[in-house]
């Protein structure tokens, strides 16, 4: 959404690493912090590895409620900075296809927004069960395709690979060996259908106009943008086709 670097962190801002703090950013940052508010929960009391944590918030979210959270990611200023930023956070650079973690010594495993940047989802997917102890739990959220990438087979974003509808998810997911597959859908709540309404049917266009535009953000679209909470998306298990995201919960056998 913006290319200047961010001044706290030191990580370029590249479009697709979600990072707290920036104004023009808070829209995704909200869309993405209520998933893992979400999914606290499931972490309480539990070991924890995170596939492609990004800036880092998410896992320092969950190490509020977890044993232990190890953090992943293949970028080195990204592994650089969580270590800095986020102490109760283990950090470790790796590749998410092979995973350098010990077979059946994780209880949850959570990657969100990353499995549609993997050119081989159903490896990674298999790798995840190889990590989870028996009973363990996986907690997988991307992009639904059907609303990300309307009415195409290839997504419109550069960076991903392979986008997914919710039958699509929950077909990869019991396809790597998961049984008790779940998908819950996100969407915006009724103060973000308003702005919807207010932006000619959509919030998120405005905001992405803008940005590929490179001028300046209007003062009031950039006033709406950081007024949004978390608490403004729904997650829900109705409407899945319609959803924004995706989120499938999963147990390993």
């Amino acid at each position: 959404m913006s290319t200047h670097p961010d001044v706290d962190t030191g990580l370029p801002l590249t479009g697709e690493r979600t990072v707290p703090g920036i104004a023009e950013e808070n829209y995704w940052f909200r869309r993405h912090e209520v998933v893992y508010a979400a999914i606290a929960a499931d972490c309480s009391g539990a070991v924890v590895l995170e596939a492609g944590c990004g800036e880092g918030y998410g896992a320092d979210l969950l190490a509020g409620t977890a044993r232990q959270v190890l953090a992943l990611d293949y970028d080195v200023l990204t592994a650089e900075h969580v270590h800095r930023r986020y102490p109760r956070v283990g950090i470790a650079r790796a590749n998410l296809v092979a995973l350098p973690v010990a077979t059946g010594s994780v209880d949850v495993l959570v990657s969100l927004q990353v499995i549609e940047h993997l050119w081989e989802q159903e490896r990674f997917l298999r790798e995840c069960a190889r990590v989870l102890r028996p009973g363990g739990r996986l907690l997988v959220s991307t992009p639904n395709r059907i609303t990300f990438s309307p009415g195409r087979d290839t997504p419109l974003n550069p960076f991903h690979t392979r986008e997914l509808d919710p039958d699509e998810l929950a077909g990869l997911v019991t396809g790597a060996g998961f049984d008790d597959v779940s998908v819950r859908g996100l969407s915006h709540g009724r103060h973000i259908r308003a702005l919807d309404r207010k932006y000619r049917g959509s919030f998120v266009d405005a905001q992405l106009a803008v940005a590929v535009s490179g001028k300046p953000w209007p003062a009031e679209l950039r006033e709406d943008v950081t007024g949004i909470r978390a608490s403004d998306f729904v997650l829900h298990d109705d409407d899945l086709r319609d959803s924004l995201d995706l989120l499938v919960a999963a147990r390993r056998p």
